[in-house]
């Protein structure tokens, strides 16, 4: 079995490891998963909590439990049946320590590393005191007050024969050519002659190899006579004092690294980070020996039959994402019979199509999490939710204008250093030809900038230079907003740089395609692409990938954390500025994705979502009372006025400029409502301290990530500190009676209507075209808020022990412990293996629903020969649940004449429901009617076939 029939996806870390989920593979199996779907395993930073900065690829993580601990889990699987799918970095690694053995052999040898183009660094830096050096921007202050300070020292590693530079956990090998003088500082005979073997030295690969022998012997001196010699060395490059501080500067600038301030790395950083992280580096996975060096353990895990299948992180930040996936896939097919499952970690716009010319299986879940997610809320709430945000917050109500501010800041202070890498690249391509050599590097950036600033999706995917059809959608309303904040004295650069960028003729194409060699060439080189044709793909590249990283940092990490009409729309993959997607869209996303890509993930949560799924479904029910919630809102606001600060941290703040303002406290609100946990009761003096605890961990992120008053370039912690006493005092015991009272009432009001949200994305993920991923511990309610939240623990045993064989329905009435959802879980991935065809291959058709209460039902069918499934679901339920009730089901009566119109070969056959006991009759008319149907459970799956007994 490779094409999983559900996942369930894991975060390996040192505190869980393979041997942790060994422990619970028999809940797996009993919850119904096939296969288990995880994090990145191979070695990782020390410590790291999530792995994606992984420092080696050829081995797995020793903190997670190593190959053999890999093995006991893979093995345990296969016992019962299941499989692994993993977690593939193929974009970056970590660079932030002394793990890297890449990134260290290029800081010691520079371009001349067997390294060196291995990562994405630019040798040929317009700034000389970074030609052929690597920026290393991990200073927490200027290198001139840091060496002044004595931080950064000259260091020996005595088991290993090395100098270096060192700064806290940084590591900056000193290059051999420069030991003699070090060894000879110190004046000694025996040092001297050990600096013999380092004279004459240079970086050349030919010479590296006498450069390790002179370390081994340099080890073996220390490990015969101790260290004092060459400590008397170290000495002279002390920082303590200005002789041997400037002796030790002198030696560091001769290095092929430059130790810099971390602020430096937004403007001068010169080789590809991963967004604007400086401790992970991009790599050129497009070259042949790094592709085999990156997926050589995944090959061979996949050869011995360990995984059946990988998840590639961050696909659009390739150079060639469609080469990469078609070169990916051919190996694995030539590796092993069967098919590999490959899917990719993509964020698509509304519309935009995955490439069908990328081998692969799908997405990893975010475009149906936007789909669903979108779904659950009223259209209707929009424009008085949009009103009452602008209003109080004084902030656009179009998410679309905090989204083009946010691109701009983070170009300007975030990304800089590659909006400039890319402008050159084109100021390159303008100086080559007598046409275009006045195109200045001045006027090329500010082109280039409108670009990026109006591009609408995360990239381009050029096909020999030229974009395609399915490019030019979004490159051309680009190209439309760009000519709009340009002069006119720019259009003729932007005209050429247009052409650049692949709106060329079969012409141009052919230039490219012949300029591949010439680049591929230069590259092995280490020399700058001249080739007209290799400069514009380069260019195209790297243009690319700056859209890419500024899409994401732009809306998901700034402008989701500005705008707050409604937040369970501000999720990754998801425009907050589209609020809500009718029954007939959600079903073409349906029948699109069964036509195109039938077994693409489908997710609700993943372990990089703002809110957990839960939360959203919650707050989804505020589109349904928007004007209440805005009274809500502007009431709250006034009882807590007396709570807020001025910057000063006094109570009170009268003007403007208090804390946590306007928007940010109109959001606080919305979360607070969203993840309030469903038993919590607002006299628990020790469980609101933890919620708020929790909360303040998300606001603290929340207010840098917006970067308005307050950034994780510029902390302000003054008004910090004052955010968190506000919601403190607002959540303190003393509350219990006005604000916490009030909270907690909305939330109950709100709760039941949430809660039919939750079952109904949950239904709708597990019958929907695709493969089901669960993310772990989201089997009970997810009420997590954005990372580490939602990477806490998970009480593995609670869920094995609340596992049960009686149907959902049994369960409503306790809905507040979560044990419904994960019977709905559990009993859905149980008709998944009852009849795996039907829910994986099944046709998708979309039934009509007739009837008073129409618009509050979502359903459809999925067929696979003569098996039928029928789904059946509660949608938009605030304004049908009785007052006061406390169970989360419509009353019966209240569907009234609502049926659904079944298809016409059921209309003779008794039917089941997986969710209750009913067998709900259909009429001779093929009228399903709703108060039969949904009689129990707001929910309804319903299959010829009943629950199978054990």
């Amino acid at each position: 079995m490779t094409v999983p029939r559900s996942t369930l996806r894991l975060q390996f870390h040192k505190g869980f490891t393979f041997d942790d989920a060994l422990a619970h593979v028999e809940y797996f199996a009993a919850l119904g998963v096939s296969h288990l779907y995880a994090s990145p395993v191979t070695t990782a930073e020390p410590g790291s909590m999530h792995g994606y900065d992984t420092v080696d690829y050829s081995r797995i993580s020793a903190e997670c439990g190593g190959e053999a601990g890999l093995k006991r889990l893979v093995e345990k699987l296969h016992e019962r049946g299941m499989g692994l799918i993993i977690d593939v970095v193929p974009n970056h690694m970590g660079v932030g320590g002394s793990s890297n053995a890449w990134w260290l052999d290029i800081l010691e040898w520079g371009r001349h590393s067997a390294y060196a183009r291995h990562f994405d660094i630019d040798w040929h830096s317009p700034d000389p005191a970074l030609r052929g050096k690597v920026l290393m921007p991990c200073l927490g202050a200027s290198y001139g007050d840091e060496l002044a300070a004595g931080r950064i020292e000259l260091r020996f590693a005595a088991q290993t024969g090395h100098f270096y530079a060192a700064y806290g956990p940084h590591v900056g090998p000193v290059c051999p050519i420069d030991y003699a003088a070090i060894l000879q500082s110190a004046e000694r005979a025996d040092l001297s002659a050990l600096a013999e073997r380092f004279q004459g030295l240079t970086t050349q690969p030919a010479d590296q190899p006498r450069a390790a022998e002179g370390r081994e012997l340099l080890r073996e001196f220390v490990a015969q006579n101790g260290r004092s010699a060459v400590d008397a060395a170290l000495a002279n490059y002390a920082p303590g004092e200005s002789v041997t501080r400037d002796r030790l500067h002198r030696l560091l600038e001769r290095q092929h690294f430059r130790l810099a301030w971390w602020r430096t790395a937004s403007d001068e950083v010169n080789w590809r980070r991963f967004f604007d992280i400086s401790t992970l580096a991009g790599i050129r996975v497009e070259r042949p020996e790094v592709f085999d060096a990156v997926h050589a353990l995944p090959f061979r895990l996949y050869t011995e039959g360990l995984i059946d299948g990988v998840r590639i992180d961050h696909v659009d930040g390739l150079a060639e994402p469609r080469e990469y996936c078609q070169r990916l896939r051919q190996r694995l097919n030539e590796l092993r019979d069967g098919e590999p499952y490959i899917v990719v970690e993509k964020i698509l716009a509304r519309g935009e199509p995955l490439r069908e010319d990328w081998p692969v299986h799908g997405t990893t879940g975010y475009d149906f999490m936007n789909d669903v997610g979108a779904l659950l809320h009223d259209p209707a709430g929009a424009e008085p939710l949009a009103a009452t945000w602008a209003e109080l917050t004084g902030r656009s109500a179009r998410f679309a204008d905090e989204a083009l501010a946010a691109r701009r800041k983070i170009l300007a202070e975030n990304l800089s250093a590659e909006l400039d890498r890319a402008a050159r690249a084109l100021h390159r391509i303008a100086r080559d030809s007598i046409t275009t050599r006045d195109f200045t590097f001045t006027a090329l950036h500010r082109v280039l900038t409108e670009l990026v600033v109006h591009f609408p999706v995360y990239r381009i995917y050029p096909q020999n230079g030229v974009r395609t059809e399915a490019d030019n959608v979004y490159f051309n309303q680009a190209l439309a907003g760009a000519k709009q904040a340009l002069s006119p004295a720019d259009y003729a650069v932007l005209d050429q740089v247009d052409a650049w960028l692949g709106s060329g003729t079969a012409e141009d194409a052919a230039l490219v395609r012949q300029g591949s060699a010439a680049n591929a060439q230069a590259g092995a080189n280490g020399q700058p692409f001249n080739h007209a044709g290799s400069s514009r793909r380069t260019a195209q590249t790297l243009f690319s990938q700056l859209t890419a990283p500024v899409a994401a940092k732009a809306v998901e990490d700034t402008a989701c954390y500005r705008y707050g009409r409604l937040l369970s729309r501000n999720e990754v993959g998801s425009d907050p500025g589209e609020f809500a997607l009718s029954v007939e869209q959600f079903h073409a996303t349906n029948l699109e994705r069964a036509r195109r890509f039938p077994h693409a993930m489908l997710a609700t949560a993943t372990h990089d979502h703002k809110r957990g799924e839960d939360v959203r479904a919650r707050l989804a029910v505020l589109s349904e009372i928007a004007h209440d919630w805005s009274a809500t809102l502007r009431a709250w606001s006034t009882l807590n006025a007396p709570q807020r600060r001025a910057l000063d941290g006094s109570l009170a703040a009268l003007d403007h400029d208090w804390a946590p303002g306007p928007a940010a406290e109109a959001m606080l609100y919305q979360t607070l409502v969203g993840c309030w946990p469903p038993e919590l009761a607002p006299d628990d003096d020790a469980g609101v301290k933890a919620l708020a605890e929790r909360v303040a961990q998300w606001q603290l992120k929340a207010l840098r990530e917006a970067k308005l008053r307050t950034s994780w370039l510029a902390p302000d912690e003054t008004y910090e500190k004052a955010c968190r006493d506000f919601l403190f005092d607002i959540l303190a015991p003393q509350r219990r009676d006005g604000f916490l009272h009030a909270l907690s009432a909305l939330v109950a009001r709100i709760g039941q209507a949430g809660a039919i949200n939750s079952l109904q994305q949950t239904v709708l993920r597990l019958t929907s075209p695709g493969v089901p991923d669960l993310y772990q511990g989201t089997e009970l309610w997810d009420f997590t808020l954005v990372d580490p939240d939602n990477r806490r623990p998970v009480d593995f045993a609670q869920r094995a022990a609340w596992l049960v064989e009686t149907p959902p329905s049994d369960l409503l009435s306790e809905w507040r412990n979560g044990r419904v959802k994960l019977a709905v879980v559990q009993r859905l991935l149980a008709l998944r293996a009852h009849l795996p065809a039907l829910l994986s291959e099944g046709t998708y058709l979309p039934l009509t629903v007739k009837g008073k209460h129409a618009a509050q039902v979502v359903a459809f069918a999925r067929r696979h020969a003569n098996a039928w499934a029928v789904i059946i679901v509660t949608h938009l339920a605030a304004g049908l649940l009785d007052e006061g009730g406390d169970v989360p089901l419509v009353n019966a009566a209240q569907w009234e004449d609502t049926a659904v119109e079944m298809p016409a070969e059921l209309t003779s056959r008794a039917l089941f429901d997986w969710m209750s006991t009913a067998a709900p009759k259909v009429e001779d008319d093929g009228s399903l009617f709703l108060r039969d149907a949904l009689a129990t459970m707001p929910v309804a799956v319903l299959v010829e076939d009943g629950v199978p007994r054990a």
